[in-house]
Protein backbone atom coordinates (compact mmCIF):
# COMPACT_ATOMS: atom_id res chain seq x y z
CA UNK A 1 0.00 0.00 0.00
CA UNK A 2 1.16 3.50 -1.25
CA UNK A 3 2.16 5.82 1.66
CA UNK A 4 -0.57 8.06 0.07
CA UNK A 5 -3.38 5.19 0.10
CA UNK A 6 -2.89 4.51 3.85
CA UNK A 7 -2.80 8.73 4.69
CA UNK A 8 -5.89 8.67 3.05
CA UNK A 9 -7.31 5.80 5.01
CA UNK A 10 -6.27 7.47 7.66
CA UNK A 11 -8.19 10.75 7.14
CA UNK A 12 -11.28 8.09 6.53
CA UNK A 13 -10.86 7.23 9.78
CA UNK A 14 -10.67 10.03 11.49
CA UNK A 15 -13.53 11.45 9.96
CA UNK A 16 -15.93 9.03 10.72
CA UNK A 17 -14.76 8.26 13.99
CA UNK A 18 -15.21 11.99 14.42
CA UNK A 19 -19.34 12.15 12.65
CA UNK A 20 -19.66 8.89 15.26
CA UNK A 21 -18.49 11.69 18.00
CA UNK A 22 -20.82 14.18 16.43
CA UNK A 23 -23.83 11.97 16.10
CA UNK A 24 -23.64 10.12 20.30
CA UNK A 25 -23.15 14.40 21.41
CA UNK A 26 -26.19 15.45 19.51
CA UNK A 27 -28.19 11.76 20.57
CA UNK A 28 -27.26 12.94 24.33
CA UNK A 29 -28.18 16.54 23.98
CA UNK A 30 -31.86 15.19 22.71
CA UNK A 31 -31.97 12.92 25.44
CA UNK A 32 -31.25 16.03 27.86
CA UNK A 33 -33.58 18.03 26.22
CA UNK A 34 -36.56 15.46 25.81
CA UNK A 35 -36.03 15.07 29.87
CA UNK A 36 -36.03 18.67 30.81
CA UNK A 37 -38.95 19.42 28.20
CA UNK A 38 -40.71 16.40 30.22
CA UNK A 39 -40.07 17.72 33.95
CA UNK A 40 -42.29 20.85 32.87
CA UNK A 41 -45.39 18.24 31.86
CA UNK A 42 -48.30 18.63 34.61
CA UNK A 43 -50.72 16.14 35.91
CA UNK A 44 -53.10 18.33 34.28
CA UNK A 45 -51.78 18.13 30.78
CA UNK A 46 -51.78 14.05 31.15
CA UNK A 47 -55.61 14.54 32.25
CA UNK A 48 -56.70 16.68 29.38
CA UNK A 49 -54.82 14.65 26.67
CA UNK A 50 -57.17 11.76 28.21
CA UNK A 51 -59.84 12.79 27.56
CA UNK A 52 -62.75 10.67 26.37
CA UNK A 53 -60.66 7.59 28.16
CA UNK A 54 -61.35 5.21 30.44
CA UNK A 55 -59.14 6.19 33.45
CA UNK A 56 -58.70 5.19 36.84
CA UNK A 57 -57.53 7.80 39.89
CA UNK A 58 -57.37 6.84 43.50
CA UNK A 59 -58.90 9.35 45.38
CA UNK A 60 -58.40 10.42 48.85
CA UNK A 61 -61.32 9.20 50.96
CA UNK A 62 -62.78 7.69 48.55
CA UNK A 63 -60.74 5.07 47.03
CA UNK A 64 -60.30 3.89 43.45
CA UNK A 65 -62.66 5.46 40.93
CA UNK A 66 -62.93 3.70 37.04
CA UNK A 67 -64.86 5.61 34.48
CA UNK A 68 -64.48 7.49 31.50
CA UNK A 69 -63.05 10.90 31.86
CA UNK A 70 -65.16 13.19 29.68
CA UNK A 71 -63.96 16.93 30.76
CA UNK A 72 -60.93 18.41 32.42
CA UNK A 73 -61.28 22.07 34.11
CA UNK A 74 -57.49 23.64 35.22
CA UNK A 75 -57.69 21.82 38.37
CA UNK A 76 -60.79 19.46 38.48
CA UNK A 77 -61.61 16.71 36.30
CA UNK A 78 -64.99 15.39 35.13
CA UNK A 79 -65.76 11.48 35.06
CA UNK A 80 -69.13 10.08 33.83
CA UNK A 81 -70.14 6.40 34.05
CA UNK A 82 -73.62 5.62 32.99
CA UNK A 83 -75.83 7.98 34.88
CA UNK A 84 -73.53 8.71 37.72
CA UNK A 85 -71.14 12.31 37.17
CA UNK A 86 -68.10 12.46 39.66
CA UNK A 87 -65.97 15.23 39.74
CA UNK A 88 -62.39 15.13 41.16
CA UNK A 89 -60.09 17.77 42.31
CA UNK A 90 -56.54 17.22 41.26
CA UNK A 91 -55.22 17.59 44.76
CA UNK A 92 -57.16 14.56 45.97
CA UNK A 93 -55.71 12.38 43.27
CA UNK A 94 -53.01 10.55 44.66
CA UNK A 95 -52.42 7.95 41.74
CA UNK A 96 -53.72 7.48 38.23
CA UNK A 97 -53.71 4.74 35.37
CA UNK A 98 -55.06 4.57 31.84
CA UNK A 99 -53.38 7.91 31.15
CA UNK A 100 -52.46 8.58 27.66
CA UNK A 101 -48.71 8.83 27.10
CA UNK A 102 -49.21 12.35 25.00
CA UNK A 103 -50.00 15.77 27.24
CA UNK A 104 -51.90 19.04 25.95
CA UNK A 105 -50.38 22.30 26.89
CA UNK A 106 -52.16 24.61 28.28
CA UNK A 107 -52.14 26.83 25.34
CA UNK A 108 -53.85 24.36 23.41
CA UNK A 109 -56.90 23.77 25.77
CA UNK A 110 -59.73 25.23 25.32
CA UNK A 111 -61.01 28.66 27.08
CA UNK A 112 -63.55 26.27 29.40
CA UNK A 113 -61.34 24.15 30.05
CA UNK A 114 -59.29 27.08 31.74
CA UNK A 115 -62.05 26.98 34.29
CA UNK A 116 -61.40 26.05 38.24
CA UNK A 117 -63.43 24.25 40.39
CA UNK A 118 -65.33 27.06 42.18
CA UNK A 119 -66.56 27.67 38.52
CA UNK A 120 -67.81 24.29 38.45
CA UNK A 121 -69.23 24.32 41.43
CA UNK A 122 -70.94 27.85 41.00
CA UNK A 123 -72.57 26.02 38.06
CA UNK A 124 -74.13 23.41 40.38
CA UNK A 125 -74.98 25.79 43.06
CA UNK A 126 -76.77 27.92 40.34
CA UNK A 127 -78.81 24.44 39.54
CA UNK A 128 -79.96 24.20 43.30
CA UNK A 129 -79.71 19.89 42.53
CA UNK A 130 -78.30 17.71 45.39
CA UNK A 131 -74.87 16.68 45.57
CA UNK A 132 -73.43 14.07 47.83
CA UNK A 133 -69.40 15.36 48.77
CA UNK A 134 -67.44 12.73 49.78
CA UNK A 135 -63.66 15.08 51.55
CA UNK A 136 -60.56 13.51 51.76
CA UNK A 137 -60.75 11.92 55.27
CA UNK A 138 -63.88 9.53 54.03
CA UNK A 139 -66.34 11.78 55.47
CA UNK A 140 -69.71 12.75 53.56
CA UNK A 141 -72.11 15.57 53.07
CA UNK A 142 -75.43 15.73 51.64
CA UNK A 143 -76.95 19.02 50.67
CA UNK A 144 -77.24 21.43 48.49
CA UNK A 145 -74.72 23.46 46.92
CA UNK A 146 -76.19 27.25 47.98
CA UNK A 147 -72.64 28.99 47.53
CA UNK A 148 -69.15 29.44 46.41
CA UNK A 149 -66.36 31.47 47.96
CA UNK A 150 -62.84 31.53 46.53
CA UNK A 151 -61.76 28.49 48.14
CA UNK A 152 -64.98 27.04 49.99
CA UNK A 153 -68.48 25.51 49.12
CA UNK A 154 -71.78 25.92 51.21
CA UNK A 155 -73.65 23.05 51.43
CA UNK A 156 -77.17 23.52 53.06
CA UNK A 157 -78.52 20.21 54.26
CA UNK A 158 -81.93 18.76 54.00
CA UNK A 159 -81.64 20.03 58.31
CA UNK A 160 -80.69 23.15 57.50
CA UNK A 161 -77.50 23.19 58.55
CA UNK A 162 -74.85 24.89 56.51
CA UNK A 163 -71.38 22.99 55.96
CA UNK A 164 -68.78 25.20 55.08
CA UNK A 165 -66.39 22.78 53.16
CA UNK A 166 -63.04 24.08 52.20
CA UNK A 167 -61.76 22.54 48.80
CA UNK A 168 -58.68 21.58 49.97
CA UNK A 169 -60.65 19.24 51.66
CA UNK A 170 -62.79 17.71 48.93
CA UNK A 171 -62.11 14.30 47.61
CA UNK A 172 -65.06 13.48 45.02
CA UNK A 173 -68.50 15.09 44.19
CA UNK A 174 -71.48 13.87 42.31
CA UNK A 175 -75.36 14.77 42.04
CA UNK A 176 -77.64 12.92 43.52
Amino acid sequence: MRWEDRLTALFDDLEQQAEGLALAERDAEVAERSRAEYAGVDLAARLHASVERSVAVDVAGFGWLVAPLTRVGADWCLFVDGRQEWVVPFAAVSAARGLSERAVDVSARKVTARLGLGSFLRGLAEAGEPVLVRRRDGASHRGTARRVGADFLELSGDDGIVDVLPFGHLGALRRL
